[in-house]
């Protein structure tokens, strides 16, 4: 079965082979132009396009048989599980704006499984845009002197249209009147729109709306599966050299 449409730097490929990338394909026994099958892919990409879109380079070859999974797995079996079902039911999930909201402490396989999901949902032709709060931050911020016309209000209608928006380190940023203002409308336009969020954080509910107010939790609340993760931090390297006694 073929996927959904793809497009290299500024070149689209129409996955079922209809029309050269142009979202236009040729009946060539009638001899007339018709709209492609891929062509609402396509149309939805170009709507998005600008958005952060690539997979980090650390997270390329993330899956649930490579490490680190196996022992974020052995860690939160539930929570795993929970994942490996949001991703076989994606389209869906996708479809119907269903999120995922994954909060605990430093190095438990947040981001990891994050970008789990954000990989399948590439994989499976879906946009996504990943984020860490505070680049999309500096994003926004670049709008108000950009002079190429990318406006804020341009930069919030992609990030409502885009299938799945990621954003990562939620409630890490510094707070101001006007982070709060923008994340509650990036929230609030994807939970008006029905579009999937996927958001890590380090803070547990209660402390995030502290921090980042209790509408905009509210919001995800409704819009996401929460999944705590626990556990010591995996970054963290033990030091097993020689010991001495120390005066």
């Amino acid at each position: 079965m073929a996927s959904a449409a793809t497009r290299t730097g500024e070149h689209w490929t129409c996955p079922y082979e209809l029309c050269d990338g142009s979202g236009i394909a040729i009946d060539e026994e009638r001899g007339v132009a018709k709209d492609c099958r891929c062509r609402p892919a396509r149309q939805r990409a170009m709507r998005v396009s600008g958005l952060r879109s690539s997979i980090p380079r650390k997270y390329r070859d993330v899956s649930f048989d490579r490490a680190p999974m196996p022992s974020i797995a052995a860690a939160a079996p539930a929570q795993v599980r929970a994942v490996r079902a949001y991703i076989r039911d994606l389209a869906e999930n996708v479809r119907t704006g269903r999120g995922l909201w994954l909060y605990g402490t430093v190095g438990t396989g947040k981001t990891t499984l994050a970008m789990l999901v954000s990989k399948a949902a590439l994989d499976a032709g879906h946009s996504v845009a990943i984020y860490s709060l505070p680049r999309l931050l500096a994003e926004i911020r670049t709008t108000y002197d950009d002079a190429s016309g990318d406006t804020y209000t341009a930069l919030l209608d992609r990030l409502a249209e885009v299938d799945l928006l990621h954003i990562d380190d939620v409630g890490t940023e510094k707070t101001s009147e006007w982070v709060l203002e923008q994340l509650y409308s990036i929230i609030n336009a994807r939970y008006e729109e029905e579009r999937a969020v996927i958001i890590t954080t380090n803070l547990e509910r209660d402390d995030l709306a502290t921090q980042i107010h209790e509408r905009t939790v509210s919001r995800l609340e409704e819009m996401c599966e929460v999944l705590p993760l626990y556990g010591s931090d995996a970054r963290r390297q033990r030091y097993d050299g020689p010991q001495r006694d120390i005066a």
